[in-house]
């Protein structure tokens, strides 16, 4: 098994290729959807000293030991007596020295490969990725109406995450299509993102049937024997805070560790509810039952990659209700980061998911803070960046554009400040002198396009001009941004006896499943 970039199997070049069409658009489309892997060259914030880092290890070493952890499935519990824990009934307790050998198995970096090697990207370390969002039932669509997402929709976004140069991923689920059949949906979401982008997707976690209907169409797309053994999708397990890994995650990390697919693991803790209403608590709880999970994988394959996570928000304890970009949020992210560096493993947060019901400003002002902490807390696996409105209920394609053309920001941010060209800055300044102007210098020439970040959907005329060219806000921007990404769309090359696998796959499996849940 292996997971590094030099010594991964090479997947079929008719399998793995991707390409455009002749012609201008399909030359556009090639130049846009293109920046690598996101490596940080700004240094992490500690927001905490190490000690209390430590103080939070030792918490979360203490619940496993002594309060344990629920694990819902027989042959969950079979390994972890094989392995030598203390087991009662569902409830493991696991001796430290056992969970930090098994945390230890887990590759510090991986290759995450796309079916376009150009689209392959890097996870751990100093790199980080973006992720569109997952998972929602509604969507705010081109004409600003909230309505049950559609296949059409998830096409769409699929599409526009491929024209998304920051965007890193395909992701899966960014919307629900809902008029497909439960048992059947999973089919088309993969074969949407497989379609539509060549960038890494995501797996379904919702049955132990639907994870292996993923792999299998993955082995179709990248070929069997390569899926075994090389990361080519992430998936999302979700520990039910508190301390319980039901059945259902269960059965889905065991296909995806098996085939050496990187799952998150990371329990959905709203806190103050699931969580005690402390930030440096949750955080001890939330570390214990993410630590919890990965050890499990190691058992299912040792040495498989896996990404350590969270998604925690905190309640409104008012009325209950999660809330998004609060500052509590953004320190528990730094919180994790630090132990997610002392571990050694890769770790996965969320940037802008928010609670906002529009692309308006709280949706920004929550997006803000949530990035900045994801960014400056060495996030490697950055989910949720794109879409996410109503606390995950919602995709809008407004707020899609916008974020994804925030993410260049983002990109330009954390790569740190670059040095190469200031001798040719001093020496234009020399050539200026007082009173002159650097519009028309060599080196303004040279550098203008790349200089500095110059977003199209946020407007800096004047009042006069903005008035004049129809006084519009930024949501409406946001839709038209879409409406041009999606006229600008080229579909990745798939080799033609690859789309009919898929297709033959799809149809037998259609065949065979129900068309409710039982």
């Amino acid at each position: 098994m292996t997971t590094d970039t030099a010594s991964t199997q090479e997947a079929p070049a008719s399998r793995r290729r991707g390409g455009g069409h002749l012609g201008r658009k399909a030359m556009r489309s090639a130049r846009v959807a293109s920046l690598p892997t996101l490596v940080r060259e700004i240094p992490v914030y500690e927001i905490v000293p190490d000690e209390a880092v430590e103080l939070i290890h030792e918490a979360s070493l203490g619940i496993l030991e002594e309060v344990g952890c629920e694990f819902r499935d027989d042959e969950a519990i079979a390994l972890w007596k094989e392995a030598g824990a203390d087991v009662s009934g569902t409830r493991v307790h696991i001796d430290r020295s056992l969970l930090m050998e098994l945390v230890a198995k887990v590759p510090a970096e991986f290759t995450l490969n796309a079916r376009n090697p150009e689209r392959s990207v890097r996870i751990g370390g100093k790199n980080s990725v973006f992720v569109p969002m997952y998972g929602a039932p509604y969507v705010r669509d081109l004409d600003n109406k909230r309505r049950y997402g559609t296949l059409a929709d998830l096409q769409n976004f699929h599409k526009m995450a491929q024209m998304a140069p920051a965007l890193h991923s395909a992701s899966s689920i960014i919307c629900e299509p809902m008029e497909i059949a439960v048992p059947k949906r999973h089919l088309h979401i993969i074969h949407s993102a497989l379609k539509h982008s060549d960038k890494p997707f995501m797996g379904i976690v919702t049955s132990k049937e639907r994870a292996e209907d993923t792999m299998a169409m993955a082995g179709i797309v990248f070929g069997e024997d390569y899926v075994r053994d090389n990361p080519v999708l992430v998936s999302i397990t979700n520990c039910n805070s508190p301390l319980v890994w039901d059945a259902t995650m269960l059965d889905a990390m065991k296909v995806y560790a098996r085939h050496s697919q990187p799952v998150i693991l990371a329990p959905f803790a709203l806190c103050g509810a699931s969580t005690s209403a402390s930030a440096v608590g949750a955080v001890a709880q939330v570390n214990a039952e993410a630590l919890a999970g990965v050890a499990f994988t190691q058992l299912l394959r040792p040495g498989s990659p896996q990404i350590y996570g969270q998604f925690m928000v905190t309640v409104d304890m008012k009325t209950g209700a999660p809330m998004g970009g609060t500052p509590e949020a953004a320190q528990m992210m730094y919180l994790m980061g630090a132990l997610a560096r002392k571990y050694r493993l890769p770790w996965r947060t969320s940037g802008f998911h928010v609670g906002s019901k529009l692309n308006d400003a709280q949706a920004g002002y929550e997006a803000n803070m949530l990035m900045h902490a994801a960014i400056l807390s060495g996030a490697n696996y950055i989910w949720h960046v794109a879409g996410w409105l109503e606390a995950g209920l919602t995709c809008g394609y407004s707020k899609f554009a916008t974020d994804c053309e925030q993410l260049v920001g983002w990109y330009k941010y954390a790569g740190g400040l670059s040095f190469d060209d200031f001798k040719e800055a001093m020496a234009a300044v020399r050539e200026v002198g007082p009173q002159g102007h650097f519009l028309g210098t060599q080196h303004t020439l040279e550098h203008f396009e790349s200089a500095f970040f110059m977003p199209t959907t946020m407007d800096f005329n004047s009042f006069e001009q903005w008035s004049a060219e129809g006084a519009k806000d930024h949501d409406t921007r946001g839709r038209e941004k879409a409406r041009a990404m999606l006229l600008d769309y080229v579909e990745p090359t798939l080799d033609d006896g690859v789309a009919e696998g898929l297709r033959d796959f799809i149809a037998q499996r259609t065949e065979r499943l129900p068309d409710t849940v039982s």
